[in-house]
């Protein structure tokens, strides 16, 4: 295809694909589906050669958010049978942490519920950095904690934290249909304080909430505006208990297409599959590895993913190889930004106009628990369409009613007193 062709010139330079070619990869058909994939296959080798990076996350502060994210699991009014607890402290998160590093993850990913933190809440979360950091060397350390204040970013990266994760969830067009408590311009800022700090952004997309195409390609489109290092692809996972319970759009073709279009669009960026890959890429997950360069190993906040050991036999299987410690994720561009950035105490070209490989390179808890979104929250009605009738879901490929025989709570790990999957 000659689309395909052009896409995977423009990812070998940065380029930025037009937005009508971005759409054209979310059109293409089934029978094209393996050509999308190995084209995108193609830009993720350039950047990131064969390795796939593995992150945990360890849940801080489960449950009990105010904010009324209609996707999340631990929205104000869930009916969802998580797990609630407050605080961890610093030793049981670092024990927890450390069951993720001895499987293999290269992050740690602190996430609390709530709206942002308080001073005393950064405060805490910069002790269980240190102390994460004390027992696991060389293992890098993001939080997730929501809105950001003026200075909080700089005291989490004082305290060592090495990235901050905000995801901008959604089309700024449609953003109002999932919340109500906090605005997509608060996620923005939120991101762009993190920038600022010379901290590594992290913020990505929820797809499967209704929303068009053309909201999948505006979201990817201002994450590479924003520049964000690393860009999760989360996959809603309907949990009985949200307002999004019902909402299952998604086919593992689908994912794909998405994974691809991301792919293209951030050539040189790390792109995460995160929340919802088991539901439903499914037995397509090794394909996706194809595009993707990086996943979560184990469980989620409040969802059960596979098992460590099968993630890991999954990688091995379909060809790649874990990313080690001593390996430096992004190309040497970004890195040497980043770290010129954290030197400086300013952004990793947090300039609009630069995006995450922009056209002119080639010549190079948001608000609480909306922010967690990676961690396999789930979904609101973005922009308020409509569920597909049954007929309608049925064509295109996806069931009618909920499947919660694929939905699995959390019941392990840090909080309780089984141990953590990993």
């Amino acid at each position: 295809m000659d689309l395909l062709n052009t896409l995977v010139e423009k990812g070998l330079r940065r380029e930025l694909p037009t937005r009508e070619e971005a759409l054209a990869v979310l059109a293409t058909s089934d029978d094209e589906l393996l050509d999308v994939v190995a084209a995108a296959g193609k830009v993720r080798r350039q950047w990131f050669g064969r390795r796939v990076k593995l992150n945990y996350l360890v849940n801080l502060k489960s449950g009990l958010c105010p904010e009324d994210c209609s996707y999340c699991s631990q929205r104000l009014g869930s009916k969802a049978e998580i797990l609630k607890y407050t605080w961890l402290k610093p030793d049981e998160a670092s024990q927890a942490a450390a069951a993720g590093v001895a499987g293999g993850a290269k992050r740690v990913c602190l996430v609390a519920s709530g709206r942002g933190p308080t001073d005393r809440d950064v405060e805490r979360v910069g002790k269980t950095i240190e102390a994460i950091k004390e027992q696991n060397e060389g293992v890098e350390v993001c939080a997730c904690l929501g809105l950001l204040s003026d200075g909080q970013a700089e005291r989490l990266r004082d305290a060592g934290a090495d990235a901050y994760n905000h995801n901008l969830n959604t089309s700024e067009a449609t953003y109002g249909g999932i919340t109500k408590t906090h605005t997509y311009a608060d996620r923005v800022d939120t991101v762009q304080k993190a920038h600022a700090a010379g901290l590594s952004a992290c913020s990505g997309l929820i797809a499967g909430m209704g929303e068009t195409d053309e909201d999948l390609v505006d979201v990817v489109y201002a994450l590479r505006e924003l520049d964000s290092d690393s860009v999760p692809v989360n996959f809603l996972i309907p949990f009985e208990g949200t307002p999004l319970a019902k909402e299952w759009n998604l086919t593992p073709q689908r994912c794909l297409r998405i994974l691809a279009m991301v792919r293209f669009v951030c050539p040189d960026v790390e792109v995460r599959i995160a929340g919802g890959r088991e539901v439903h890429l499914r037995s397509m997950q090794p394909l996706a590895l194809n595009i993707a360069n990086s996943i979560f190993l184990g469980d989620y906040l409040t969802s059960e993913g596979q098992a460590g050991q099968a993630d890991l036999d999954m990688i091995a299987d379909a060809g790649f190889e874990v990313e080690g410690a001593g390996t430096t994720t992004l190309p040497k561009h970004r890195a040497d930004a980043l770290a010129a950035a954290g030197a400086a105490g300013g952004g990793c070209g947090s300039s609009a106009s630069a995006g995450c490989g922009s056209a002119g390179d080639a010549a190079e808890e948001g608000a609480g628990c909306g922010s967690h979104a990676e961690a396999g929250g789930g979904c609101g009605p973005c922009g308020g369409q409509a569920v597909p009738a049954p007929a309608e879901a049925e064509a295109e490929g996806a069931p009618s009613q909920a499947r919660t025989d694929l939905v699995a709570v959390r019941r392990r790990g840090a909080g309780t007193d089984l141990a953590p999957n990993a």
